[in-house]
């Protein structure tokens, strides 16, 4: 009998053992499983699978924890279907006995949930869990999150050797995943920089600021993973959404301005111009009061947000980036990378002006050019021309003079428009010509008025005339010429902007019935404001033998 029992002890040793043995190579199948690929996302997953496995556990679940270090960024789960997932709801943040864990990072077991008293029971159809395992995981830096065991296989607790296991696959876990994070950096930045290179040699060649930073958007949001990226640029005290790269409810942002003092933009400014890192932006937007303008920010968390280095234009603005809610952000985060793609984007707009400038000064040389031959060269011709024929005026017979003196007359007339052509071509192509405007004008009431109205601009009208002062001259040209259509019944119509010493005159005169006087005071009195406010003054007056002559003066010097 002592045989039979002393062979039955061996008997059992042997089987512990070979339990243990088996509890081994499980465990080194598992490490090995688990650092199969240096993909982080499949990483996870495969950790998860293998606690399961090597515990007996129905149910498992990974929950990272986020960079404050007290609430669940990202949930990975085994054992629940995509169907019950979306009927529990949002997953957990981290409270009650996950919370546990989180707080006090040591392993747990628990014979059932339910009878902790950090237990906050379980949601509306979550399905049943008694039997618990909780084990901390930890990388070089800081604790990464937490493996959450339940439902051992036929109802029974885990066990000291269950929780031994899964402990060394814990620590086994967290240099995998430290391996994992680090080539993903790696790679990140690998792409970054593959990126860099396309973006520079994008600007080697012609190409437009929108488009350029266009680019930088794109690529920075793939290169980050986040859900949206943009650049919005600074116009006096707003900020302009210049270019969006994401889905289609934040890329009809574009052009769209918001004020430049939004309480979350008030966090860069207090940075010293350094970028900053929103872990949840949704949530400072919240506390913030909300912004009802950018109601898609609700659906934004981790967020980087980087200044544009000021340039030699003043450029300034800044570059973000935004992944979604539910996210990973624990992944290589590169930030530093999203300071140097604002700078890209700082250079891209400064080459692109650059380039704009050059091509203009092109332009101008050209147009100066055509400007000094029409002037030396036509102009003179012609004055030499209407010399020749006012002196033949008094040789030829009385009925030729009429017709001789008419000739005159078309070569004046033709020296004074090439004249205007000449201050014409001195103006940059996009620049506002208050010569261009009148003329504008002046064809726009043509048809109305049944003929076209004789126009003479005299003087540097477009360098010398204020900028305040050109709407006004502009609204009393219109006015004038509404006028002669509704009242005048006038069959010639003469505008005039022309430089008188310090002053610049609008003079439009018609040979209509003229007006009474009671029009003089009333319908006028706009006119008579306009020149008020600028400092200068209004005349209305008969034009003899009949018909009537409007004129704005107003100062050259801004008052």
């Amino acid at each position: 009998m002592r045989l039979d029992a002393l062979l039955q002890e061996v008997l059992g040793r042997v089987d512990e053992i070979m339990d243990t043995q088996e509890r081994l190579r499980a465990l080194l199948d598992a490490v090995v499983g688990i650092g199969a690929d240096l993909d982080l996302n499949s990483t996870l997953d495969r950790i998860v699978t293998a606690a399961c496995e090597l515990a007996g556990a129905r149910y498992g679940a990974l929950g990272v924890v986020g960079a404050d270090g007290k609430r669940l960024v990202r949930f990975i789960t085994r054992g629940v279907t995509d169907e019950e997932i979306a009927a529990i709801g949002p997953y957990p943040e981290g409270h009650g006995i996950l919370g546990l864990l989180i707080e006090h990072p040591e392993p747990i077991r628990l014979h059932d949930l339910a009878e902790h008293t950090k237990s906050y029971g379980f949601p509306t159809n979550h399905p049943p869990m008694k039997s618990f395992l909780g084990v901390p995981i930890g990388t070089r830096e800081h604790a990464y999150g937490n493996l959450y065991l339940t439902e051992k296989t036929g109802g029974a607790d885990f066990t000291e050797d269950d929780e031994r296991t899964v402990t060394a696959l814990a620590a086994a876990a967290g240099v995998v995943i430290d391996n994992a994070r680090l080539y993903a950096d790696s790679e990140q930045r690998r792409r970054w920089h593959e990126v860099t290179a396309e973006i520079t040699q994008l600007m080697l060649g012609e190409y437009d600021a929108d488009q350029a930073l266009q680019l930088i958007v794109q690529r920075s949001r793939e290169v980050a993973g986040a859900q949206v990226a943009a650049v919005l640029l600074a116009d006096g005290n707003e900020l302009v959404v210049r270019a969006v790269d994401g889905p289609a409810e934040f890329t009809q942002y574009v052009g769209h301005r918001m004020p430049a003092d939004l309480p979350v933009l008030q966090l860069l400014h207090s940075s010293s111009g350094d970028q900053i890192v929103i872990e949840d932006l949704a949530q400072l937007v919240k506390d913030a009061g909300g912004l009802t303008e950018f109601p898609e920010s609700t659906n934004l968390a981790r967020a980087t947000i980087a200044p544009l280095p000021a340039g030699t234009s003043g450029t300034g603005g800044l570059l973000a980036v935004a992944m979604e809610q539910g996210a990973d952000t624990r992944v290589a985060e590169g930030a530093d990378l999203v300071r140097m793609f604002a700078g890209q984007a700082t250079l891209a707009m400064e080459r692109a002006q650059a380039q704009r400038d050059r091509d203009l000064l092109v332009v101008l040389e050209d147009r100066d050019r055509i400007a000094r031959d029409l002037h030396d060269l036509v102009i003179q011709r012609l004055f030499a021309t209407g010399l020749q024929l006012q002196g033949m005026h008094r040789l030829v017979q009385p009925e030729h003079r009429e017709r001789l003196g008419r000739a005159v007359e078309d070569i004046d007339s033709t020296i004074h428009d090439l004249r205007a052509a000449i201050f014409e071509l001195q103006q940059p192509p996009d620049s506002s010509s208050l010569r261009g405007d009148v003329q504008a004008l002046v064809t726009e009431y043509a048809e109305a008025l049944g003929f076209r109205p004789q126009l003479v601009c005299t003087g540097p009208i477009d360098t010398l005339v204020p900028g305040a002062v050109r709407p006004q001259i502009l609204a009393t040209v219109r006015e004038s010429l509404s006028n002669v259509v509704r009242h005048a019944q006038a069959s010639s119509v003469k505008v005039e902007v022309v430089i008188d010493g310090d002053q610049v005159v609008a003079r439009v005169t018609d040979n209509g019935v003229g007006i009474g006087e009671q029009h003089r005071s009333s319908g006028l009195r706009n006119l008579t404001e306009r020149a008020q406010a600028l400092g200068g003054a209004v005349k209305v007056s008969d034009n003899a033998p009949h018909g009537t002559i409007v004129e704005l003066r107003a100062p050259l010097a801004d008052s």
